[in-house]
């Protein structure tokens, strides 16, 4: 029979007694980014302050030309990784190669300079100043990369900025201030773009406009963009994810391969006579509450199955996709912990 010891799940849109349709998992017989051709290479990466240990030998490459998203919740070791990946932090052991695959590879420490004209970065906080305009805090910014001025006009074209350069920075919107951020963090043409939390603090319109332009420099100009978010919405947009807590990598892959592997769907239907001891007996760990069955579902071609058994009994269904919080909550045992 079915526990009443928990309720629920509060997942998707509410119950609605609409027939719903049921995909099961798209598949990704293709070889991860980083397995392909590594833009960046990290070995054995580590950092201690005195007894505490922020990052602990970690090891992970990111793919050419891929968009990678480095997961974990607050003080988990993402800054202080990104931190020593990008030179600005020195690790107490371990190593940083970018281009590891060519015969002109940097390592972190000791190529520092070359590495950060190969790399941009948008920090959570603006580097440009509020009181000037976009198009002059992009012409500052360009002067100290000796970029011409046309540089700043083919970055402002790419994005489409218009007549956002003629605007005080200050005056903007959180979308609009983020996409100067970036069209900043490109002007020495960087073959790597970190973005550190880049939609924090946004609306969802906002949201949209920055992603729109995140996507656009990753598919159509080849840039490889790192990542870094709590945000799991914006982690099903990636090629691979990292989940990185309490300092260590505790595991990687597609969207679809984390949620095949962590997550469990959920199958909702009517509560009828019977149909509890069914779903039981057919392995699924359930729960009952307010006349709904919420049964825990590996793969949608086994709700698929015990619905065709009882479609005499099931007037009604709910399919719920699993979700990266799902595979979060597997791996860690909390909700990933926010500001």
């Amino acid at each position: 029979m079915c526990s009443e010891k928990r309720p629920a799940p509060a997942r998707g849109p509410s119950f609605g007694w609409k027939k719903s349709t049921i995909a099961d998992e798209p598949s990704r017989a293709v070889a991860l980014p980083s397995e392909r051709s590594p833009i960046i290479s990290v070995a054995g990466l580590t950092r201690t302050y005195g007894d505490l240990t922020a990052v602990d030998a970690i090891t992970f490459a990111v793919g050419r030309g891929s968009l990678f998203a480095f997961l974990g919740p607050n003080g988990a070791g993402k800054s202080t990784t990104i931190s020593m990946v990008t030179t600005l932090l020195a690790p107490s052991s371990g190593t940083v190669t970018y281009f590891a695959d060519t015969e002109v590879p940097l390592v972190a420490g000791r190529d520092d300079p070359l590495i950060r004209r190969a790399i941009g970065v948008v920090f959570q906080d603006s580097l440009l100043d509020r009181e000037l305009t976009v198009e002059d805090n992009l012409l500052l910014r360009a002067s100290f990369y000796h970029s011409p001025r046309s540089r700043v006009d083919e970055i402002a074209e790419t994005l489409e900025m218009g007549e956002l350069l003629r605007h005080p920075y200050g005056h903007l919107s959180g979308g609009q201030r983020r996409r100067s951020d970036i069209a900043r963090a490109l002007l020495n043409r960087p073959k790597v773009l970190f973005l550190d939390e880049p939609t924090t603090g946004l609306d969802p319109q906002s949201r949209h406009l920055v992603w729109e332009t995140i996507e656009h420099l990753q598919r159509r100009l080849g840039i490889t963009v790192f990542l870094t978010t709590h945000s799991m919405e914006e982690v099903e947009r990636a090629d691979e994810v990292r989940m990185i807590d309490h300092g260590r990598l505790i595991a990687h892959g597609t969207p679809d391969s984390l949620r095949a592997t962590y997550a469990h769907h959920h199958l909702r239907v009517p509560a009828r006579a019977g149909l509890s001891r069914q779903l039981a007996d057919a392995g699924f760990e359930c729960t009952e509450k307010d006349g709904v069955i919420d049964a825990a579902v590996s793969r949608a071609a086994d709700a698929i199955a015990f619905l065709e058994r009882n479609t005499s009994r099931i007037d009604d269904f709910e399919f719920i996709h699993g979700t990266m919080d799902d595979v979060f909550l597997a791996l860690t045992g909390e909700a990933l912990r926010e500001d």
